[in-house]
């Protein structure tokens, strides 16, 4: 468990795509970011799985990205659904050439689900892309052993989350309200790293960056923070807090401005990809052993 995330909270936080639309900037840097790594790998999918697709971005640029390749976007809370098929454009003369000529599907699809339990058989898709979705759900080592299962050998997983660091001046800040977790306690790069490794992926490369984002007021700050999705904590505090106990926090807040005045946000985004390898055993159990032979 990387934290009691109640996932009935998540899909409800995610089910308006306007709410959440204030903070598609960091999204779509994120994705710009990913993208780059992308170019780095030699890879001709013919399906990609978007796990966690939200209101649809990312679905457009891996179709600009692999055309001839059907793409499946997967999403847990149907509102988002809703939000990216209204986005989608039209299909364009390409790809319904691809259509008619090609075998495989091709152009986009959404879907429904739980992406710690996909609605797909095994070996189904040659790239798993995730971009800020796995810290949401309170299970990211099975989330990994799923997203193996239905990768093909040799199948590319790309994804990108949030680690500790994120939000700490609003960790730092709600300190002096009380003891309750309003943020999320984000996962660890390094244990995400044992987690892919255990999961059964190979060569797992991970790296990490901070970003901080300024904010001219308290006010703005807090809207990106909810417009990226809140606390779903299902130890959240309940109940209202009063006036003095929330202007307590924010006065913590405006103690941590800048010497440029700003106040800032940091965001430690946490960028892995790993493939799904050969196995090691057949299905009988019996060990694979590879022979190369000798160079004359």
């Amino acid at each position: 468990m990387s934290a009691p995330i109640d996932l009935v909270r998540v899909r409800a936080l995610f089910a308006d795509p306007a709410s959440s639309a204030a903070a598609s900037f960091l999204r779509r840097e994120i994705a710009a970011r990913m993208m780059e790594r992308l170019l780095l790998v030699k890879l001709a999918p013919a399906r990609v799985l978007d796990a966690g697709c939200g209101s649809g971005a990312d679905l457009v640029a891996l179709q600009r990205f692999y055309p001839a390749a059907q793409i499946v976007g997967l999403d847990a809370a149907p509102g988002a659904l809703v939000g990216a098929r209204a986005a989608l454009p039209a299909p364009g003369a390409l790809n319904q050439m691809l259509s008619r000529l090609l075998p495989a599907k091709t152009g986009i699809d959404l879907a429904c689900a739980d992406f710690g339990n996909l609605p797909l058989t095994p070996n189904a898709v040659d790239l798993v892309w995730s971009n800020l979705a796995l810290h949401w759900h309170p299970q990211p080592d099975l989330v990994f052993a799923e997203w193996r299962r239905v990768l093909r050998l040799d199948g590319l997983l790309m994804f990108s989350n949030f680690g500790p660091d994120t939000f700490k001046e609003l960790r730092a800040a709600f300190g002096a309200l009380d003891d309750s977790a309003h943020v999320l306690p984000f996962v660890d790069m390094h244990d995400f790293g044992d987690q892919l490794v255990e999961a059964g992926f190979s060569t797992p490369v991970m790296d990490m960056e901070r970003i901080t984002v300024t904010y001219d007021t308290t006010a703005a700050l807090l809207a990106d923070v909810r417009a990226l999705g809140g606390n779903p904590l299902a130890t959240r505090r309940r109940g209202l807090i009063g006036r003095a106990a929330w202007a307590r926090m924010l006065a913590a807040l405006e103690a941590q401005r800048r010497p440029d005045g700003k106040l800032g946000l940091t965001f430690e985004v946490i960028y892995g990809h790993a493939f799904r390898p050969a196995p090691r055993v057949t299905a009988a159990g019996e060990a694979i052993v590879r022979f190369q032979p000798r160079k004359p």
